[in-house]
């Protein structure tokens, strides 16, 4: 298989979708990799690094796409990409269909077959590909709150751990997955009073287990949301729905009701966002203020920190990727359940339920469009 990784042209993200080790597994099996030139400079990865591992440089993303039967990328086509695709050909990314309509219908219309990150599935329900860049967004939640309650970025002034004598900082952290239990990790660390929601009782025991009487759980409701919200110095949305749009769970007249100074960090914002007040923000402009409660919307948090967060996403993508290469599209999402699960799109129907749901796509499931 020809196995193309072009450069991240999205705004602010360094990573790429391939590190050197992963090009030389896949051309030790036959697989020729291209990699269009400059993809790895933002992770300090060089294409002479790339062309020793195996790979082959080309200077243009149109020779790249054109040539390619699979694209292997981290974030989603951005709208000067979407003439480079073609029919039949494999999207291997981050897709996050589900609050995008003109992404949606742009890959639709081209008859693309969309495999997405963030939805293949095991069969515990786990997200492998989705667990490193939510281990990696959930400790910078808590690192960028912290940068950004500073005074002189804007914020409160409040040092999160407190010094003796001083009240800690208070952290309100919204869902106890993978994010919410990384970004607990950090605010425990960081010596600040937790608090942690979720709707599922396990997890909160889980937590519980772990940090004990340094964090406090309770369940997510309305009410239980609307009372941390307030009294928080920082506030990290991690909730998640496989595949479909965040849920909206704070809306703005909890963020009102909050202290001036005070930060959001909606890590849900590459679904659409938890928050009512939420908007996607980048790295070179990462806030903005509303009721004076600083919002940090970021979608590619990780991308900051691209070269740790390329090598935690490879380590998921590559077997996945490997597995497309050597048995072929059909008998690999034949025989791979959780990597079937992660096909939104094939070849102009929508194959995934909840993106067809919230798009007002028909549904067809994935077995019925190839044999149909």
């Amino acid at each position: 298989m020809i196995i193309g990784v072009p450069k991240e042209i999205k705004e602010d993200e360094y990573r790429v979708g391939i590190v050197e080790g992963g090009v030389r597994a896949l051309t030790e099996r036959g697989h020729l990799v291209i990699i269009e030139s400059g993809a790895g400079d933002g992770c300090r990865m060089s294409n002479e690094e790339y062309a020793a591992a195996g790979a082959e440089i080309v200077g243009s993303a149109v020779e790249l796409y054109g040539r390619s039967e699979m694209i292997m990328k981290v974030k989603e086509p951005q709208p000067e990409e979407y003439d480079l695709l073609r029919e039949g050909q494999i999207l291997y990314a981050y897709l996050h269909l589900a609050p995008a309509a003109a992404l949606t219908a742009a890959l639709v219309k081209r008859g693309i077959i969309g495999i997405a990150y963030e939805t293949i599935q095991l069969e515990d329900g786990s997200l492998p590909l989705l667990q490193p860049m939510s281990e990696v967004a959930g400790r910078m939640s808590v690192q960028v709150g912290a940068h950004f309650l500073e005074k002189t970025q804007g914020g409160r002034g409040i040092l999160l751990g407190g010094v003796p004598g001083v009240r800690r900082g208070r952290v309100t952290i919204i869902g106890a997955g993978t994010v919410g239990k990384a970004a607990a990790k950090m605010a425990v660390g960081l010596g600040a009073d937790v608090y942690v929601l979720d709707v599922d009782q396990r997890r909160l025991a889980y937590v519980d287990d772990i940090y004990g009487n340094r964090i406090t759980t309770m369940i997510s409701s309305r009410d239980n949301i609307a009372s941390c919200v307030v009294d928080s110095h920082l506030v990290v949305s991690a909730v998640l729905i496989p595949g479909a749009r965040a849920p909206r769970l704070v809306d703005r007249e909890m963020i009102r009701a909050m202290k001036a100074g005070s930060v959001v960090v909606d890590v849900a914002i590459d679904q659409g966002g938890s928050m009512e007040t939420s908007r996607p923000t980048t790295h070179k402009h990462p806030t903005y203020l509303v009721d004076d409660v600083i919002h940090y919307c970021v979608p590619n948090m990780p991308g900051a920190v691209a070269r740790t967060s390329t090598f935690a996403l490879t380590n998921m993508t590559l077997p996945y990727a490997l597995r497309l290469a050597d048995q072929g599209f059909f008998a690999a999402v034949t025989e791979d359940r959780a990597l079937a699960r992660g096909v939104n799109l094939y070849n102009g129907l929508v194959t995934y339920e909840k993106v067809a749901q919230a798009l007002g796509y028909a549904h067809q499931p994935l077995l019925e469009a190839i044999s149909g």
